[in-house]
């Protein structure tokens, strides 16, 4: 066909460079690439995705802390400072065993008697997505919390044994108590949970394993039938 140019029409069943026009609808297509790795990765490194969380994890040690220093300052009565720092103690305990760790770590755990009397520890790690996980920000500022501030407990039991001040030393042995207690708790969750990867990780090899013996078995009882077969 000739177009109206005068110029040489090229037929419709064929491109310019000879393929078919499939190929041209091929190449025009959009691909879509894969760059969610890197956006999570982004938000895991950038921001705290539980803000309230983060600062109530440090607000009552801290204050715990704080209102001890500085008890003498703040008030002349032994029994309110020992009262106020022993529930600022106990909100820290509760809220890091049961909130702040589930949110910031995913990790959680906890001590039940059974029917017998035996106190068992249970240690849970949560599976979740990349994009649902706790950041690296919110992860640093949890255990930086939960282990520098036992070891301030630990320098004030020396420091109030040394000075004879007993009558702050059972205070001190409780707040050693409690912050010990969720870090014991919370370590083991972090240890247990990769042990429990290891084991799931042996049991699925184990299990991929089991048709390959139980095929061997086989191959190897046949063999053996068929050999006893042909010497009789």
């Amino acid at each position: 066909a000739v177009s109206a140019a005068g110029g040489a029409r090229l037929p419709r069943a064929l491109r310019a460079d000879g393929l078919p026009p499939q190929a041209l609808v091929d190449d025009t297509e959009d691909v879509s690439l894969d760059f969610g790795s890197e956006e999570e990765l982004a938000l895991r490194k950038a921001r705290i995705r539980h803000p309230l969380a983060t600062f109530f994890h440090l607000f009552f040690r801290v204050s715990a802390i704080v209102t001890y220093l500085f008890c003498d300052w703040l008030s002349n009565s032994f029994v309110a400072c020992f009262v106020t720092i022993l529930l600022l103690l106990s909100f820290d305990f509760w809220s890091v065993k049961n909130v702040t760790g589930r949110l910031l770590v995913g990790l959680r755990w906890w001590n039940q008697i059974d029917e017998d009397g035996k106190s068992h520890w249970m240690f849970e790690a949560k599976r979740v997505p990349t994009i649902a996980a706790s950041t690296e920000a919110e992860a640093r500022i949890f255990w930086l919390g939960l282990i520098i501030c036992p070891v301030i407990w630990t320098m004030f039991f020396f420091s109030t044994l040394f000075s004879l001040k007993l009558k702050w030393l059972a205070l001190v042995i409780a707040g050693i108590s409690l912050q010990t207690a969720n870090l014991y708790g919370y370590i083991h969750c972090k240890l247990g949970g990769q042990k429990t990867i290891n084991r799931v990780t042996s049991r699925l090899f184990g299990t991929a394993d089991v048709p390959k013996r139980q095929s061997r078995r086989i191959s190897e009882d046949g063999t053996e039938e068929h050999g006893k077969t042909g010497t009789r």
